[in-house]
């Protein structure tokens, strides 16, 4: 039966196990025993992810995997993904090989500014606090250059302050819409410490403004925070080859795959609910190299889903056309990454995936996640106009199946065996397995 407990956070891990075994799992060793072997070995590196974050009691793993061959921009890479779906590095390994051979993909980083806002409530006249902004603008920035000067010596910094006026959507609603560049940091931290000196100076020299009335030095700051949407931190991946070279053997020749190919993503314009699935599919290889990488996989979802209906409905984020015989497929996406700071320093795998990435800048790991999210819908929609999607991804799950019916090295060998010529599903791989066992009974 639950029940509260204080002073939790203060507890050893060991004591934090011991009263959620007690609590929960009725003084099972089993479940002590499952959260006990993740724990690292390695003390000093079991320490390192236990201050992490907070109340930790053990370590969830996820599959680290490497998709290779892909070309981008002319160079190869081979890209590590950390993701538990089955069929995702498959499809995104097939992608790269078969854009390897067709002139590999093509990435190209529009624009870096992330956003940031104070946001205040102000009850007076618009045009007193306009002449206020004006006024105290050049104090804001100079108030923070203890925060900005590392980051400006490197060439970023604060780009502009905005006041802008939302008393439209919200009463006496107001903010101080910044723009920052940050360079290879994603720059959470020094985007909010920015925007809080910002709020906290815009406070005190609104007390002491002559152009105020008294009840408009009232300024009530509600907030100051980052935007995880970033429309203006933006990455377009594309590939083009001859409709020709689209064929797949003798069962689709290039031209119609090309047709159906662009009628699934004009589908995917217009219907929001395949828009969500199709999408799904791009962050499947988004997030898993997002995360491999030590980047927030939260932050990236949300400002993407949120471009995807900038137009006022939830759409494709990819495209595709056909011009003079060339098929051509691509997308833009906003993504706000860093390849310093956070995780990227501390977590040996990150650091691993990183390297293996030949230590991209910001802006080369924005090309290459673009890339991965690209070949993954890639992937998706091939086999969806072609064999289908079930095909493909339920082989790669057969595994999973089986491990679930708890079958053996040899069963898995024979069923993975009979699986290559059949369709794979619950019910059929459950007959299988039952078969196979009552004929090695027999």
């Amino acid at each position: 039966m639950s029940k509260t407990i204080s002073g939790f956070s203060k507890l050893s891990k060991s004591k934090k196990i011991d009263w959620i075994v007690e609590t929960y799992f009725s003084h099972s060793k089993d479940a002590e025993r499952v959260l006990k072997q993740y724990w690292n070995t390695d003390e000093k590196l079991q320490q390192l992810h236990d201050e992490f974050i907070e109340n930790t009691i053990s370590n969830y793993y996820l599959p680290l995997g490497v998709a290779p061959n892909f070309q981008i921009n002319g160079k190869l890479y081979t890209i590590p993904m950390a993701i538990e779906e089955s069929s995702v590095v498959a499809a995104a390994s097939k992608a790269a090989k078969f854009w390897l051979d067709r002139g590999g993909f093509k990435a190209t980083v529009l624009s870096t500014t992330k956003i940031g806002q104070v946001h205040f409530l102000y009850d007076g006249a618009p045009e007193n606090l306009k002449h206020f902004f004006k006024t105290v603008k050049p104090k804001l920035i100079s108030a923070s250059s203890h925060i900005t000067k590392n980051m400006e010596s490197r060439g970023g910094g604060v780009i502009d302050i905005e006041l802008r006026d939302k008393t439209n959507s919200l009463k006496n609603y107001y903010q101080l819409h910044v723009s920052f560049e940050t360079l290879d940091a994603m720059g959470a931290n020094f985007i909010n410490s920015c925007l809080e000196q910002f709020a906290k100076t815009f406070k005190e020299e609104a007390l002491v403004f002559d152009g105020f009335f008294k009840k408009e030095k009232n300024i009530q700051i509600v907030m100051s925070i980052l935007s995880n949407y970033v429309p203006d931190c933006l990455v377009r991946a594309e590939v083009s080859c001859k409709v020709a070279d689209l064929a797949e053997g003798n069962s689709i020749s290039g031209e119609a795959f090309a047709n159906k190919f662009l009628q699934a993503i004009a589908i995917a314009e217009v219907e929001p609910h395949r828009a969500v699935t199709h999408n799904k599919g791009i962050m499947n290889g988004v997030d898993a190299v997002v995360l491999a990488t030590g980047n927030d996989f939260r932050a990236i979802e949300a400002g993407v889903h949120a471009y995807a209906s900038k137009n006022g409905s939830y759409s494709s984020l990819s495209h595709a056309k056909v011009e003079n015989d060339i098929f051509t497929f691509w997308m833009e996406i906003p993504l706000a990454l860093g390849t310093v700071g956070g995780l990227t320093g501390l977590h040996p795998l990150v650091k691993l995936a990183l390297e293996l990435l030949h230590k991209p800048s910001a802006k080369e790991l924005m090309q290459i996640v673009a890339v991965a999210g690209l070949a993954q819908n890639f992937a998706a929609i091939r086999s969806l106009i072609t064999t289908g999607i079930q095909q493909g991804h339920m082989k790669m799950h057969l595994l999973n199946i089986l491990n679930q019916f708890e079958a053996n090295e040899a069963e898995k060998a024979i069923l993975t065996e009979h699986f290559k010529t059949q369709t794979v599903s619950y019910s059929a791989v459950s007959d299988a397995l039952a078969n196979l066992r009552v004929k090695i009974d027999d």
